[in-house]
């Protein structure tokens, strides 16, 4: 039997990509999955899909880098399903610019999505792992958390400030409360994320790296594997990418 048996698990950045594949995959082993976006179409599809095929989903219309929302999410979780196993925090948005360009706008977007929608998904669950000193928390990194490329500075600070805060959290709430902690960290994955940057250079630049990309079920297969473990065996970092990826 899966570690994932009925285990509720809420998935974030759900709609689409890493995130929808990951969903279908988690449910796949028998977690009862907790979707949430702010794409209410492409939320409902996939909950139909997913129930379809005889398995156990619902949703939310979610926006993380609203804190009370993403609270609301956790209390949403827990009612519908039981107290919250698993996290997933894998909204997040990569935009790529040149300084030069000062995209402001797409630097507040990042930040807000993917530093500040980590922590307050986190806010939101940590409390009740805590209390019961259960639960498995996987924070979705980058390999711009590792390498930093060409027009993606401020992305790249975005997943090294993941990978920071999943080590101390690994080191804090790991080691002391028995808190699993994973990190899983893509490489490119064909997402439509090139069609996503509005940088008319960075966008053109992202198209180019998006050539050898591979698909999202990959990583999803990942996740899955970080997260369907024993209690007392954590995967602190998988690190997948395209074959033909030289960083």
């Amino acid at each position: 039997m899966s570690n994932l048996t009925n285990a509720v698990t809420v998935v974030t950045g759900a709609s689409s990509g890493i995130g929808a594949a990951t969903a279908k995959r988690l449910a796949a082993s028998g977690a009862k999955v907790v979707l949430a976006a702010r794409n209410e179409d492409k939320l409902r599809a996939l909950v139909s899909e997913i129930t379809e095929a005889g398995r156990t989903a619902t949703y939310r219309v979610t926006d993380v880098t609203d804190r009370a929302d993403a609270k609301a999410l956790a209390a949403f979780a827990e009612k519908t399903y039981g107290s919250v196993d698993v996290l997933v925090n894998n909204a997040g948005l990569m935009l790529f610019s040149a300084w030069k360009d000062t995209a402001v706008d797409d630097w507040d977007r990042m930040i807000d999505t993917n530093l500040r929608g980590y922590l307050h998904a986190i806010a939101a669950v940590l409390p009740s792992m805590l209390e019961r000193r259960s639960g498995h928390i996987l924070n979705m990194s980058s390999v711009a958390g590792i390498n930093v490329g060409e027009g993606a500075g401020v992305y790249s600070a975005t997943k090294f400030f993941v990978r920071a805060i999943t080590e101390s959290l690994r080191k804090e709430v790991g080691v002391a409360n028995g808190i699993q902690v994973s990190m899983v960290s893509p490489g490119v994955i064909d997402t439509g994320w090139a069609d996503k940057v509005s940088d008319a250079e960075g966008r053109k630049a992202a198209t180019e790296l998006n050539k050898d990309a591979i698909p999202p079920e990959a990583v999803a297969d990942a996740v899955a594997y970080a997260l369907d473990q024993p209690a007392n065996v954590s995967v602190n970092d998988v690190v997948i990418h395209p074959t033909k990826q030289g960083w």
